[in-house]
């Protein structure tokens, strides 16, 4: 099928060149003429009242006098239906859209307009159901584009009136769209219609799309600034309000006190110009902004840190002695240290706070002296748990960048002491771990450094603060848990167990009082009586332990039982003997066991734990076999290697056959095989045990020891020899060996020990095997006569 129009049109046509318009076929349009040759080829056509006219476009919009090649070929022949001469010259005319028609000679008539011969064109196409299709999904689109499309205003429901003619829709729909001109002339000169239609589908798809962007990005920005203007006009009002009632500006007045705070904080000038730098930005922001709130919450902290605020010492040396000893039985060492350093600080006025670290058993006291030391100098306490520890953000704060960011820990106790110069408690420094979010423990290096920590600088504060007169005690069960490094900052103060007798003094003179009290028991009213058997089966029945942690615990049961007794019954006078102990506190936890006595093969050793010294018994047994030694009792490596030693030393100087050794294994075990045992200090036992087993002498019994043997028999220091003497004296056994270069500790042991006790001091294990072993002097004359006749 073709669209033709068999009216009469004329074939040469007066041309007017169009700007930024093309003219499709129905369109009516306005335009306002004011080239000279477009006005004269308007007045020819209204004059041969034949009214035609060629409209074309123009490739370039900017040329005022186009020539040929400035013209599109196709155009629109054109009806004037309405014209207006105006008196400046130009014309303002109403023009229709009649027919597609493409250029064949373009001239210029009579020396004022344009003019030219036109070959009229004839569209193509058939109106199948393809056509049909394209023609409603086409309706669709344009309905959807005029609905983003503010600058066209049709009513899509008229174009359905148009579905039966595609040649119609298409102009018409062409016509009233916003493509670019190239794009439109493309339109008018698609002859065929079901292309014509497929590229306006493909132009009005892409700009749905392009116009449903715009859309978006209009009404994001039109969101946010109408909330922008609606903050400010609020503002604006609230404004005005408060100057009519003679109130200042909220945010204003807020600047205005932090300004005096800052004053009053006393800053040193790097914090002091951060905090106003930070003020500053303050008084910029919007009074309710997230940003505000994260700068308010830093300014809080700069002010609210200790940068001036100091204690003074007491410097009494006499009352700081008289405090720590009503406070805390024993721990001579960290009391002479304190009273030294406020001796030292009497002298010289100047003295960074010490770095001291209190190692030793739980209970012992560690924590509890650390609050005593601050309440006999006068100074303020806190606390700090370092148990579990393994982000180092937690030492030295996350940076501001981070939500919720906060200073670190060191920065919040010292905000919480209100002074510079507390007692700083850093407890468990020992338990502190450390993974992917970095290692607390080198974090603590600037910290407890000297010479460092006058300027720490939090993360969070990001300015440096002085901690240097703080006085940092830590605290730890092991020093094995502690980084090198970080120990090597640390003035070490080792704290042993309590004996038995320190145990009854302690708690007659501290943990019943203060237990009877806290109960609600009257001591002196109810006449309360406990006996030295009663504490003493307590103790070794109940507890045990280096400190007296759990000796508290009991007693604090015991005085429930009181404080129901005396509610129950009134009784008037209360005596717990040794006999009434297991009515009260049930059944003893701990069945007291005297180690094996010395026997062939068997020997009582001492050991050291974190918990105070014990006594353990070596076992050796003999029987037929390859020569293997077989080791059991859950011991470390360390005390394997210890346990060959040994045993090679004793193939070594026992002087008999290699058949001997050959044909039989031996067997050492260590009782309490649950427990893991390690470390090199029961060389000397063990090597006595396969000694006396090999050559079939009993060890004499009452006697215990403790040393590291070598391969040639010489006997090294040990650890904790305090805390196993008095661990031997526990148990009866009065009758101690020792390495020889241990003796400097015994100064360490109680008076009342080493005078009950019987200490032998060694330096080689044939001196052990001398003392303990019936009969070796004879076995090893045998044995030296024996080998010179062999020679």
């Amino acid at each position: 099928m073709s669209k033709e129009i068999n009216a009469d049109f004329p074939t040469a046509v007066p041309v007017i060149a169009i700007r930024d318009i093309v003219v499709f076929p129905g369109m009516h349009l306005p335009l306002a003429v004011d080239r000279a040759k477009s006005v004269a080829a308007i007045e020819k056509a209204i004059k041969d009242n034949k009214k035609y006219v060629f409209a074309v476009t123009q490739k370039k919009s900017h040329i005022d006098d186009p020539k040929r090649e400035d013209l599109y070929s196709v155009g629109t022949l054109s009806e004037i239906s309405q014209s207006l001469k105006l008196p400046d010259g130009s014309m303002r005319v109403f023009i229709r859209g009649i027919r597609r028609a493409r250029i064949q000679d373009l001239r210029l008539a009579q020396n004022a307009y344009l003019e030219s011969d036109v070959e009229y064109l004839n569209e193509v196409g058939e109106k199948n159901p393809e056509v049909i299709a394209l023609m409603r999904h086409l309706v669709d689109i344009f309905d959807n584009y005029i609905r983003l499309a503010v600058k066209i205003s049709i009513n899509p429901p008229a174009m359905l009136e148009q579905l039966d003619d595609p040649f119609k829709l298409s102009d018409t729909i062409a016509a009233n769209t916003v493509f670019n001109i190239s794009e439109r002339q493309e339109i008018l000169e698609t002859l065929d219609v079901k292309e014509r239609l497929e590229k306006l589908i493909t132009f009005l798809t892409r700009e749905i799309e392009i116009l449903d962007v715009e859309q978006k990005i209009q009404s994001r920005v039109k969101a946010q600034i109408d909330k922008s203007q609606k903050e400010y006009y609020l503002n604006e009002q609230m404004k005005a309000i408060q100057k009519e009632l003679h109130q200042k500006d909220d945010l204003a007045r807020e600047i205005e006190e932090w300004k005096k705070k800052i004053k009053a904080a006393k800053m040193p000038k790097e914090a002091e110009t951060a905090a106003e730098k930070e003020l500053s930005r303050l008084s910029k922001m919007m009074p309710f902004s997230p940003e505000s709130t994260v700068s308010r919450n830093y300014l809080d902290w700069l002010v609210s840190l200790p940068w001036s605020v100091e204690t003074e010492d007491v410097i009494d040396i006499e009352k700081a002695k008289s405090i720590l000893d009503d406070e805390h039985f024993g721990l001579q060492k960290p009391k002479e240290r304190v009273l030294e350093y406020l001796a030292v600080a009497k002298l010289t006025k100047k003295l960074r706070g010490p770095i001291l670290c209190f190692v030793g058993p739980p209970g012992v006291g560690k924590t509890s002296i650390a609050r005593s030391i601050a309440h006999a100098m006068g100074r303020k306490f806190v606390r700090m748990s370092l148990g579990g520890v393994r982000d180092e953000a937690e030492i030295r704060g996350h940076r501001r960048t981070y939500i919720g960011s906060m200073p670190g820990r060191i920065m919040q106790s010292m905000k919480k002491a209100k002074s510079k110069n507390p007692v700083f408690l850093m407890d468990e420094i020992d338990k502190m771990g450390m993974d992917w979010r970095g290692d607390p423990a080198a974090a603590l290096l600037e910290v407890l450094d000297p010479e460092q920590n006058s300027e720490f600088v939090d993360h969070f504060v990001d300015v440096p603060f002085d901690i240097s007169k703080v006085m940092f005690i830590a605290t730890a069960n092991s020093l094995s848990g502690i980084p090198v490094s970080l120990r090597d900052r640390l003035e070490i103060i080792e704290f042993s167990g309590y004996t038995h007798s320190e145990k009854i003094q302690i708690a007659r003179k501290y943990l019943i009082p203060r237990q009877i009290k806290e109960h609600g028991v009257d001591e002196e009213k109810n006449n309360i009586s406990i006996s030295d058997g009663a504490l003493d089966l307590v103790i070794r029945e109940y507890t045990r332990e280096a400190g007296v942690r759990n000796l508290e615990r009991e007693i604090a049961n015991m005085s429930r039982k009181i404080a129901r007794k005396i509610v129950e019954e009134s009784s008037k006078k209360i005596d717990i003997k040794e006999e009434s102990v297991h009515s009260l506190l049930g059944i003893p936890r701990f069945i007291y066991e005297k180690p094996d006595e010395n026997a062939v093969g068997v020997v009582t050793g001492l050991a050291w734990t974190e918990h105070g010294g014990e006594v353990l018994t070596v076992e050796a047994l003999k029987f037929p076999g390859k020569g293997a030694l077989i080791l059991t009792g859950k011991l470390g490596d360390v005390m394997k290697e210890s346990a060959k030693a040994a045993f090679s030393y004793v193939r070594y100087i026992s002087d008999l056959p290699q058949k001997f050794f050959s044909t039989s294994d031996f067997h050492v075990h260590i009782p309490e095989g649950a427990i893991p045992k390690d470390g090199p200090s029961a060389g000397i036992t063990m090597a006595t045990a396969l000694y006396s087993l090999v050559k079939g002498l009993p060890a004499k019994r009452g006697w215990s020891m403790t040393g590291e043997i070598t391969l040639t028999g010489r006997v090294l220091a040990i650890g904790g020899l305090k805390e196993k003497l008095i661990a031997s004296y526990r148990d009866g056994i009065k009758n101690v060996i020792f390495p020889k270069s241990n003796l400097k500790d015994l100064s360490e042991v109680p008076e009342e020990i080493k005078k009950d006790m019987n200490l032998k001091p060694v330096s080689t294990v044939d001196e052990v095997l001398e003392i303990v072993i019936d009969g070796y002097k004879k076995a090893k004359k045998s044995g030296n006569k024996k080998c010179a006749a062999k020679y």
